[in-house]
């Protein structure tokens, strides 16, 4: 598995790229914007791993004229932790948003699972039977009937959707969809999750958001 790093700090990029080699992973490191579209529109990656804070071309950009060409899975490792930027990151086509300072061992684990799960015919257009969710033109079926959501549902059926057959703790969710820190009074996944489902599910005669007692979600077909 080939993986390219854009990465301007030069201490987690020399931390990376090491951690990742020890674990078997070939790594091609850039640390500028500019680097990181030539090496993506040029090698076939197996995953590339984007800060946004590049100098020359800032990650959003990288990532958007990737997009126009390339459908290799992206995960953003950044410190930028607004709701907004992750909710953008999302829509973008991302697979993944981590906010930095982040811990190896949870980084290696996402990457697994995305290396896992491997390229995407189209990275824009995610399935899982009858139902479709198109991330550029905000759009959802099921079965061939339009389904509207508010931002935050579509936002949130779209982490599900990346991360099909993967159990997502409601830290998880929270963190990537709402808050960095969850917290464990509110309400604020089952509310939305409940209301996701009225719309994509209920409606429907097999559902796809499952809850697994004790932990989060996941999104799966099970007959």
């Amino acid at each position: 598995m080939r993986i390219l790093l854009a990465e301007d700090e030069a201490h987690i990029g020399e931390y990376l790229v090491k951690g990742l080699r020890e674990n078997g992973l070939v790594v091609d490191w850039v640390r500028n914007g500019p680097d990181a579209l030539h090496q993506g529109t040029t090698v076939d990656y197996d995953l590339v791993i984007l800060d946004i804070g590049l100098p020359g071309m800032d990650g959003w950009e990288v990532m958007r004229r990737l997009r126009e060409t390339q459908m290799m899975p992206v995960l953003f490792l950044t410190a930028r932790d607004m709701v907004e930027d992750r909710v953008r990151g999302l829509e973008l086509g991302a697979d993944d948003y981590l906010i930095k300072p982040f811990s190896f061992s949870e980084l290696l684990a996402r990457v697994r699972v995305i290396l896992r799960r491997g390229k995407q015919k189209d990275m824009n257009v995610l399935t899982i039977r009858d139902l479709k969710l198109d991330v550029m033109r905000r759009r959802v079926e099921r079965n061939g009937q339009r389904i509207d959501l508010t931002i935050k549902e579509f936002a949130l059926l779209t982490l599900f959707l990346r991360r099909q057959t993967e159990v997502l703790s409601r830290t998880l969710i929270a963190e990537l969809v709402w808050e960095m820190h969850f917290d464990r009074d509110t309400n604020v996944v089952e509310v939305a999750v409940r209301r996701l489902r009225a719309k994509v599910d209920d409606p429907f005669e097999h559902p796809y958001i499952h809850t697994v007692r004790g932990f989060g979600y996941v999104l799966e077909r099970r007959e």
